[in-house]
């Protein structure tokens, strides 16, 4: 019963924030980037130019246009592990809709247009992917095409989608202005996105201890559904007296509740301790500095001296 009414509490919290993060969105699209033919990338930029060119509803062809996405992604990663993606995407594409008709629309200057715009698309979507959720498109498209095409990162995957889509934009639009004014948005959302998952400095994160008689089994699917690395811990219960692993993962932010979802999805019964990392360096997160490279040379010298 317990599990339950837990299981009911984060089903809660998660439609509030698709919701609040989907109005957020909503005023982006139909507020400043539509009105003023900005297609910030993706298959949102993408719905933008259909209804400039077809008058379909920008909200209903972002979900139809995601539906090939997600089967794609069933497919590959999973029901599980796309089940909040679909559901966030459809309440995003039903709000995008349903306030369109409302919404004042903003026709000044385009670089407001593109900053406001920014601003609150980044904002809306953090609130989805702080939930584990994304709202489709190019994020999901990139996952999938990684998987592929291994020598090339998400980052790299989802820049070259996203400039394809702004560059099909532009030549729509017949507008070169057009397509700047979506990498701007682009990048304040990104910036945003960044600043509220991570933090200031993208190298703090999440550091989770696992625990569990199914280590193996969930070691391997943080490892290849998230690609993070996992290490096994020598543990010894002090109560039983019994030997066993413990798993240490660094995170960022937004990836704790898929590592969640994976570890509840093998064990329910597991047992999970998450705390913040003030600062994690190496590969995925900040690189090391010059000055912190310096600092760790001479001690390492210093030791062998002694």
């Amino acid at each position: 019963m317990g599990d339950i009414k837990k299981h009911r509490k984060v089903l809660a919290i998660d439609m509030i924030y698709f919701v609040l993060g989907s109005v957020l969105f909503a005023l982006s699209i139909n507020c400043f980037t539509a009105p003023n033919r900005i297609a910030p990338g993706g298959i949102t930029g993408l719905a933008t130019v259909l209804n400039y060119l077809l008058g379909t509803p920008i909200g209903t062809m972002l979900f139809l246009i995601n539906i090939p996405v997600f089967l794609w992604a069933i497919w590959e990663l999973g029901y599980k592990m796309v089940a909040k993606t679909i559901v966030a995407t459809f309440v995003c594409s039903v709000t995008i809709d349903l306030l369109s008709p409302m919404l004042p629309v903003y026709s000044g200057d385009h670089m407001l247009a593109a900053l406001f715009g920014g601003v609150l698309e980044g904002v809306g979507l953090s609130l989805i992917l702080l939930r584990g959720a994304t709202t489709g498109g190019t994020d999901m498209i990139a996952r999938l095409l990684e998987r592929r095409l291994r020598h090339l990162s998400i980052g790299q995957l989802m820049m070259a989608v996203d400039a394809l889509v702004i560059l099909f934009a532009g030549c729509v639009y017949r507008s070169l202005e057009s397509a700047l004014y979506a990498f701007i948005v682009i990048f304040v959302s990104t910036r945003l996105i960044d600043s509220i998952l991570y933090g200031a400095d993208v190298g703090t994160g999440k550091m989770l201890l696992i625990i569990s008689e199914k280590n193996p089994e969930i070691a391997t699917e943080i490892m290849s559904r998230l690609d993070r690395g996992v290490t096994a811990l020598k543990s010894r219960g002090g109560y039983s007296n019994r030997e066993g692993e413990a798993l240490l993962c660094a995170v960022r932010r937004d990836e704790v509740s898929k590592v969640t979802d994976i570890v509840w999805m093998i064990d329910r019964s597991a047992f999970m301790i998450i705390s913040d990392a003030g600062e994690i360096t190496g590969e995925g997160f900040r690189e090391i500095r010059r000055e912190e490279k310096t600092v760790r040379d001479l001690l390492r010298k210093k030791k062998k001296e002694e």
